[in-house]
């Protein structure tokens, strides 16, 4: 079997791999277990051969090779991180690491909320920045097969946070995990917003929203408040309200749309999460080019994901 240059295809491979032993209804996958099993299976002198919580202070995960005199690697997350989806995702993420990046780096990585200290890699900005985002990617294909979530939630069907919350259940990642990979494939307009103390954090838009002028530009500018009518600026007090959402005429967070908006605040990580669901509408030609790059990719780790 050849083995797979891109993030996405090592995902795609190893899925297949694991519909046919497992059948497809196998969620959430057993990242420990897959990790060993694919590794001897494809890398017999070069396993990986320890995935634990340790002692990791300032960092989420690490690939170390084993020491000298022992073949093989170990993945190792923070044992002081307590949300089992954030686990999965930084063990999916090193295990990206070492399909991709483990024969540029004999070192070893090991990944901080915001940065990787790399071993004998070039510590350029944009390398670090590049695979970052082919182990995120690997790690988001691998936990949430874009088959299987689409036999969840089709791409024209409405989503509410009910059926993301299920998604993030069967998959065993963050609501936001969830959401944003939705997002990548919905064909309704819908806006991803994390806010913090008024302000916008970060967004993302569904194609369909993005191409209908539905966006918010945080980088590069200055800060975007949030609406003060908002959910964001006044958080439900029972997850059951904040779940049903409010909807909210135009000119509250978009000047001439009707939004409904669902809330929910994290205390854990200090924000608030809210999804925007806008009605369908034609594509503006003017805005039929490639999206910036989302602020997510540069606050991701503060906030979710590994």
């Amino acid at each position: 079997m050849s083995e797979p240059k891109t993030p996405q295809a090592w995902a795609n491979q190893i899925s297949t791999l694991l519909n046919t032993v497992l059948g497809t209804d196998r969620f959430p996958v057993d990242v420990p277990e897959v990790t060993k099993e694919i590794s001897r299976q494809r890398f017999a002198d070069d396993p990986i051969t320890m995935v634990k919580g340790a002692d990791l202070p300032g960092f989420e995960g690490a690939l170390h090779p084993a020491p000298p005199g022992k073949k093989g690697w170990g993945i190792l997350y923070n044992s002081g991180i307590s949300s089992q989806g954030r686990i999965r995702f930084t063990l999916a993420h090193e295990f990206g690491h070492y399909l991709l990046h483990r024969r540029f780096s004999p070192k070893g990585l090991q990944c901080g909320q915001n940065d990787v200290a790399m071993g004998s890699l070039d510590s350029d900005e944009e390398t670090r920045k590049r695979l970052e985002r082919e182990a995120d990617v690997f790690a988001t294909y691998l936990l949430m097969p874009l088959d299987d979530f689409r036999r969840q939630i089709q791409p024209r069907e409405p989503a509410d946070l009910e059926r993301l919350s299920a998604c993030a259940n069967r998959y065993g990642v963050s609501l936001m995990a969830a959401i944003r990979r939705w997002l990548e494939y919905t064909e309704k307009r819908a806006v991803l917003v994390v806010s913090n103390e008024g302000y916008i954090l970060w967004s993302q838009s569904s194609e369909p929203a993005w191409k209908t002028g539905a966006s918010f530009k945080t980088f590069g500018c200055d800060p975007v408040e949030i609406p003060a009518a908002s959910l964001a600026a006044n958080p439900p007090e029972s997850m059951v309200d904040a779940r049903l959402g409010k909807e909210f005429p135009c000119g509250v967070w978009f000047a001439d749309e009707e939004v409904k908006e669902m809330a929910i605040p994290s205390e854990q990580y200090d924000f608030v999460l809210s999804l925007l669901l806008l009605k369908d509408r034609d594509r503006n030609p003017i805005l039929e080019e490639d999206p910036e790059e989302d602020a997510y990719d540069r606050l991701m780790q503060l906030t979710e994901g590994r």
